[in-house]
C-alpha cells in the first residue's frame, strides 16, 4: 500500500471474494491508518463505480476472478467498467484462478509481486479513537447508498466485547460467520471481532448447495466447527431442502448457533435448534444494523431466555426502548417503533460520508436523545425482552389496522406445508392495502386452490381476518441476493406492475422471469 503512496485518511476499495486476502488488505489499510471500502464482489461494476465515485478512492484491490458452482466469474472486468473516469489510479490485482486478463501498464499491480518487494514489518499508523476505520455503503431511502463511517475506537471496543459474549468463544472453538465480506456482518464478524478475540475463524467462498446440499454440514463436520452465525433465509433454504442432508453429517462439535439479518420465524427456529443443534445449542438471535456496528439486542449463551421469535435484551451497557408514534413507551404486549437511547454504544455509526445532514436524521426523529432504528418491536415481558419485527417501511394498513409483514410471514410459515413465505402490500380500492404472500412449499407439498384456502383460514387462526391475505401465489423459490437477504421490493414491483429495476445482484435471477410468467407481468 505505501509503495502506491496510500496514506493516512486516503480511501481504498477493496472489491475481492470471500479469500483471505479480503481480510489482509483490509488490515493493511488500517495499518497505515487507511480508510477501507468493501464492495460485495457479486455487485455489477456499476454499482462498484458508484461507492468509489462517493469514497473519493484511491486504489482498488480486486482479482482476476472467483468461482461460483464451478464455473469462473472473471472479476477484473467489472472493475475494469467502474473504474472509467475515476479517480482511482492504482489497481491491485490478486491472481485467484488463472484467467486472462487486461493489465493495464502503469495502472494494474499484480499481488503477488508487489509482496515480492514488501517488508516484512511494517510500523502501525498512531490513531485518535475518532479516526474513520472504514466506509460501508449500505441502501438509501432513495435508492442512492449511503457510506456509513464506523471510526477506530468505538467500533473496536464493541467488536471485541460483543463477539467475546455473544459466541462465547475460548482458545479451542472454530467460529463460522457465513456472511459475505461485503456486508456489515462480515466486518464485524468475519474480520474485526474474531481476531480481536484471537480466535480461530473458518472461511468458505461458494454457494451454501454445491456440488451437493449438504456443503455447509460438511465443512461443519470436516472442520469441527462449534460456533455457527448464518442468517434464518439460509436456514429455511436447507429446510426446503430437506432434513436428510444435515442428518449424513456429524453436527456434534456445534455448541451455539447464531441468526442474523432478520426477524426468524418460529417454524425455522424450532428447525434450527433440532435438525442442526441436536435440541442443546443455544440460539443466539441477534439484532442489530450498519449503522450500529454490531450486535445490541440478543440473549446470551448461559442466560438466556431463548424463545423462538424473541431476540432478548439489550446488550450489556446499552438501553433501547419502543415508542408509538408519539413518543411514549409502549406497554408489555404492544408494538412500536424501536429506538436506541443514550448513551449510545460505542461502535455507533459516526457519520455518512460527505452527508452530515443524513446523519443528523438518525437523531432527530424523536429526540435527540434517541437515535431512530427505522425498524419495527413489541415489548414481550416485564425483563426486558424485545420481539423485533422488521422494518417499519414493512408494515401495512390494511382497513385502518397496522399489520407487520414479518408478523404475518411467521403467521404462514408457521403452517406444516410452508417452507418460506415474503409477503408485500397491494393497494387496494376498499382497504387501502391488502397483504400479498409468495409462499414456498416443502417439496413434498403440491400446490393447490385448496391449500390456498386453508393457508388462508390458518393466517385467520394465527393473527386474525384483518391480517388474512388477498392472495397466496406459490412459487418454487423467491428472489434473494447472495447473501440470502429476500429482495420484497421486486416482488411489489411484480405485484404493483411497475418497473423492476436493476436485478444483477440476485442469486435466482431466472425465479423473476418465472414470476413474470405466472403474474403475466409485461415491461
Amino acid at each position: 500500500m505505501k509503495s502506491l503512496a496510500v496514506k493516512k485518511g486516503d480511501r481504498v476499495g477493496i472489491y475481492l471474494p470471500m479469500i483471505p486476502d479480503v481480510q489482509i488488505a483490509m488490515l493493511a489499510c488500517t495499518r497505515i491508518g487507511a480508510i477501507h471500502s468493501v464492495v460485495f464482489s457479486a455487485f455489477s461494476g456499476k454499482s462498484l463505480q458508484e461507492r468509489m465515485l462517493d469514497a473519493e478512492a484511491k486504489v482498488l484491490v480486486t482479482a482476476d476472478g472467483y468461482y461460483r458452482r464451478g464455473k469462473q466469474i472473471n472479476l477484473k472486468a467489472e472493475a475494469d467498467k467502474a473504474i472509467e473516469g475515476m479517480p482511482i489510479q492504482k489497481v491491485v490485482v490478486v491472481k485467484r484462478i488463472e484467467i486472462d486478463v487486461n493489465m493495464v501498464e502503469g495502472r494494474d499491480y499484480w499481488w503477488h509481486e508487489l509482496m515480492k518487494n514488501a517488508d516484512d514489518y511494517c510500523e502501525p499508523e498512531v490513531m485518535d479513537s475518532e479516526d474513520p476505520l472504514y466506509i460501508l455503503y449500505t441502501s438509501g431511502t432513495t435508492g442512492k447508498p449511503k457510506g456509513v463511517e464506523h471510526h477506530t475506537g468505538g467500533y473496536a471496543v464493541q467488536a471485541y466485547w460483543t463477539t467475546k459474549w455473544d459466541f462465547d468463544l475460548h482458545d479451542e472453538d472454530v467460529f463460522w460467520c457465513t456472511a459475505d465480506i461485503g456486508w456489515v456482518t462480515g466486518h464485524t464478524y468475519g474480520c474485526y471481532g474474531p481476531l480481536l478475540c484471537g480466535a480461530t475463524m473458518l472461511e468458505y467462498e461458494g454457494a451454501p448447495n454445491y456440488p451437493e446440499p449438504d456443503r455447509w454440514w460438511n465443512i461443519i463436520e470436516t472442520y469441527g466447527v462449534t460456533v455457527f452465525y448464518t442468517a434464518p433465509t439460509a436456514i429455511r433454504m436447507f429446510m426446503k431442502w430437506g432434513e436428510e442432508w444435515p442428518e449424513k453429517h456429524n453436527l456434534s462439535s456445534l455448541r451455539i448457533l447464531g441468526t442474523v439479518g432478520e426477524p426468524i420465524n418460529e417454524e425455522a427456529w424450532l428447525w434450527y435448534f433440532h435438525k442442526i443443534g441436536g435440541g442443546r445449542c443455544p440460539i443466539i438471535d441477534t439484532w442489530w444494523q450498519t449503522e450500529t456496528g454490531g450486535t445490541l439486542i440478543n440473549s446470551l449463551p448461559g442466560i438466556g431466555p431463548f424463545i423462538p421469535t424473541v431476540a432478548g435484551r439489550s446488550f450489556p451497557g446499552t438501553r433501547h426502548d419502543i415508542l408509538d408514534e408519539t413518543g411514549k413507551p409502549v406497554t408489555i404486549g404492544e408494538g412500536g417503533y424501536l429506538v436506541q437511547k443514550s448513551p449510545f454504544a460505542p461502535g455507533m455509526l459516526r457519520n455518512i460520508w460527505r452527508n452530515s445532514e443524513r446523519y443528523k436524521e438518525y437523531f432527530n426523529v424523536y429526540s435527540e436523545k434517541c437515535y431512530y432504528t427505522s425498524d419495527g418491536a413489541r415489548r414481550w415481558d416485564e425483563f426486558g425482552n424485545l420481539r423485533l419485527t422488521g422494518r417499519v417501511d414493512d408494515v401495512m394498513k390494511v382497513a385502518g389496522h397496522r399489520l407487520s409483514t414479518a408478523e404475518l410471514e411467521n403467521a404462514m410459515t408457521s403452517h406444516e406445508t410452508v417452507v418460506e413465505c415474503a409477503v408485500v402490500s397491494c393497494p387496494h380500492d376498499i382497504k387501502g392495502e391488502v397483504p400479498v404472500a409468495f409462499v414456498t412449499l416443502k417439496k413434498e407439498v403440491k400446490p393447490s386452490d385448496q391449500l390456498k384456502k386453508e393457508l388462508t383460514k390458518h393466517v385467520d387462526a394465527v393473527i386474525g381476518p384483518t391480517a388474512r391475505p388477498d392472495r397466496v401465489i406459490f412459487t418454487s423459490e423467491l428472489p434473494k441476493t447472495r447473501s440470502g437477504k429476500i429482495m420484497r421490493r421486486i416482488l411489489k414491483s411484480l405485484i404493483k406492475k411497475e418497473p423492476i429495476g436493476d436485478i444483477t445482484t440476485l442469486m435466482n435471477q431466472g425465479c423473476v422471469e418465472q414470476l413474470k410468467r405466472k403474474l403475466g407481468y409485461k415491461e
